[in-house]
């Protein structure tokens, strides 16, 4: 770390070294701290000294970037946590945004989509994915969901394409409901208790590891509840006949 001076506290950054500390080049540094992605840096004379709110900022944009973010809906997220905002408050802020994002879609072209899709695609084919939700279009092409191979199977089957349409529509909504619910759970349960004590930033850490173990065991439990609830209709409907 570069000497910095006598009146300043201890551990300040220079923008080269809050680049390296986050993984960034300088030039992106200082394009995100020209959009206020970041607060204003401790100026001596033509340096700048950045500290750990900073870097946490900087981390924010970095991880919703690799969960698919693009920038504006990154710009229009940090807008809204003030400036003062501690380091903690950061890491509980992206543990909450990221941990339930998957691999973030990928934007191809029609025979890139092809070649992932293991096929050749017409466009019905295309239009039921879209339908299904697997797929999305774009100006550049399309962009490929995390469920494209679960559609890409139902291709093949002999089931009308409404019938898949109405299905796919009862799952989003039913998911959406009960994401709701669990963010609602996590939000009164977890996270405002958490807020209401002080927390040093490796507790924060550790709670987003949590989170981030939490949202496989969600997923797990889901795919488990559904397989029980199906049984028992199954079941229900063996007594009734």
């Amino acid at each position: 770390m570069s000497a910095q001076p006598d009146d300043l506290p201890s551990g300040l950054l220079t923008i080269d070294e809050l680049s390296a500390a986050v993984g960034m080049t300088v030039r992106t540094t200082r394009y995100y701290a020209s959009l206020g992605l970041i607060p204003t840096p401790v100026r001596r004379g033509r340096v700048a000294y950045y500290d750990d709110v900073h870097k946490a900022r900087l981390e924010v944009v970095r991880a919703l970037q690799e969960h698919g973010f693009t920038l504006q809906a990154i710009e229009g997220f940090l807008a809204s946590v003030p400036l003062d905002a501690t380091v903690e408050d950061l890491v509980l802020q992206r543990a909450m945004l990221t941990s339930w994002t998957g691999k973030p879609p990928e934007q191809l072209t029609r025979r890139q989509l092809e070649k992932k899709a293991s096929r050749s695609l017409s466009d019905d084919d295309l239009s039921l994915l879209e339908k299904l939700g697997s797929i999305e279009r774009t100006d550049g092409g399309w962009v490929a969901m995390p469920n494209l191979q679960v559609g890409v199977g139902l291709l093949d089957l002999d089931i009308p394409e409404d019938s898949m349409g109405k299905a796919g529509d009862a799952i989003r909504r039913h998911m959406e409901a009960l994401v709701e619910d669990l963010t609602e759970i996590l939000r009164t349960e977890v996270l405002e208790p958490y807020r209401r004590d002080a927390h040093s930033p490796a507790d924060a850490e550790r709670l987003e590891m949590t989170m981030a173990r939490l949202r496989q065991l969600t997923l797990e439990a889901v795919v488990t509840g559904f397989q029980r609830a199906a049984n028992a209709v199954i079941t229900r409907s063996l007594a009734r006949d």
